[in-house]
């Protein structure tokens, strides 16, 4: 495996997170202390293109001025009530983020799974009180290959054994089907009991999945016909991610039950949210699910001023465009370690092969020295995912990181 030299600096970190941490990542060998747009720079102060973008928290770049002065000027008044009382941010809150998207409802939560296990628990409860279910018999659909998050009840429909393997027994209540194949989607519906399907429109941590064009607007015509909410988990994809404000705006499918999350704060603090309307929202009462930090001040105000930044700025056309102008440019490097360039707008993966199975990793520390982050996904899938402010001269650089890092796996 590939090296590269550490300061003195950057070691003395990152023995304390070894030596007092859970070990429970596996890191870039990378310190890093600062941020701005779609720069990060390390404690020795050399400067990286962001190519992860904190998986598509920080969307409206590094420490965006104006979020970073809406979080300033509201942790200065006021950041926790509990939901024991109103206050004076969470109402304006609610009103903002369902006129933005749409929907009667809003249920504030904090990380992306919490507001996964909030989705599930809707849909189980419309399963009872809407549709008639008997009670404990719902069953709710997902896809193989599928990442929602690392709860309990969620790595239970995991098919990815790092996450599920000696963490039993499992949550039942659940069956997964093939992906971007609505065969196996519609024989799984025959089941009277099945609530819901809770799918990624595009699967980011499997590697930038990109389904057939189709596939969603089939999956959302299924769920009409046999009465099943359709979930989109747009944590990773929503918010401008992939040229859309919502990937599911490509095929124009709108979810029964929408979950964000991530780039909600423009990566400043934990932030999410479970949208849908007043026949699956109502369902649950008062005491019957909540959050000590869901619907805080600080958060509301910070997701306004985040999700106001997306548009003032047009980051959805911006990641649309330089999207475009990535792989275009990624396909004339026409590397023959480079299998497959996919994605849509700024959520982009290439698919390296290589006789050595680390190629991909020692890549990624070659784009490091380069002055390019990224990780590998899967083993042999790196994600290219920077800032949705980034600008084609940027675009053209890192290609060109990218292009002169490739001859280290000659």
């Amino acid at each position: 495996m590939l090296t590269h030299a550490l300061s003195e600096k950057a070691a003395y970190f990152m023995q304390l997170e070894d030596q007092f941490g859970a070990h429970n990542y596996h890191p870039i060998p990378v310190v890093l202390e600062r941020g701005e747009g779609v720069f990060l720079y390390d404690v020795d102060g050399k400067r990286y293109y962001d190519f992860l973008s904190g998986y598509s928290a920080v969307n409206q770049g590094h420490c965006h001025p104006r979020i970073i002065q809406t979080l300033v000027s509201q942790a200065q008044k006021l950041t926790l009530t509990s939901r024991a009382f109103y206050n004076n941010l969470l109402g304006e809150y609610e009103q903002f983020i369902t006129s933005y998207f749409g929907y009667d409802k809003v249920l504030p939560m904090n990380t992306g799974v919490e507001a996964v296990e909030t989705a599930l628990k809707l849909a189980r409860r419309w399963a009872y009180d809407v549709k008639g279910i008997a009670n404990e018999q719902a069953k709710i659909i997902v896809c193989k290959d599928n990442f929602h998050g690392r709860t309990s009840t969620v790595i239970s429909f995991s098919t990815d054994p790092s996450s599920f393997k000696g963490f039993g027994p499992y949550m039942p209540g659940f069956e997964a089907v093939a992906y971007n194949n609505i065969v196996a989607v519609e024989k799984a519906f025959q089941n009277k009991n099945v609530a819901a399907i809770l799918i990624e429109p595009i699967q980011g941590e499997a590697g930038v999945v990109v389904p057939d064009e189709g596939y969603l607007k089939a999956v959302k015509s299924l769920c009409e016909e046999y009465n099943i909410l359709f979930i989109a988990d747009e944590i990773q994809t929503g918010l401008a991610r992939t040229g859309k404000m919502l990937a599911c705006d490509h095929e124009e499918v709108r979810p029964d039950i929408l979950i964000l999350g991530k780039a909600l704060s423009g990566g400043t603090l934990p932030i999410s949210a479970v949208l849908c309307d007043d026949e699956i929202m109502l369902t649950i009462k008062p005491g019957e699910h909540g959050s000590t930090y869901g619907g805080n001040p600080l958060a509301c105000a910070v997701a306004i001023t985040a999700l106001q930044v997306i548009k003032d700025e047009k980051m959805v056309e911006n990641a649309e465009a330089m999207g475009i102008v990535l792989r275009e440019e990624l396909a004339k490097l026409d590397s023959h370690f480079i299998t497959s360039i996919r994605g849509k707008g700024l959520l982009n993966a290439i698919v390296i092969q290589h006789a050595n199975q680390d190629a991909a990793w020692d890549l990624c520390l070659e784009l490091k020295a380069n002055g390019l982050l990224a990780k590998p996904t899967h083993g042999d899938k790196i994600r290219f995912a920077p800032p949705l402010t980034i600008n084609k001269e940027q675009i053209l650089e890192c290609v060109d990181i990218i292009h002169r890092s490739l001859k280290i796996l000659s």
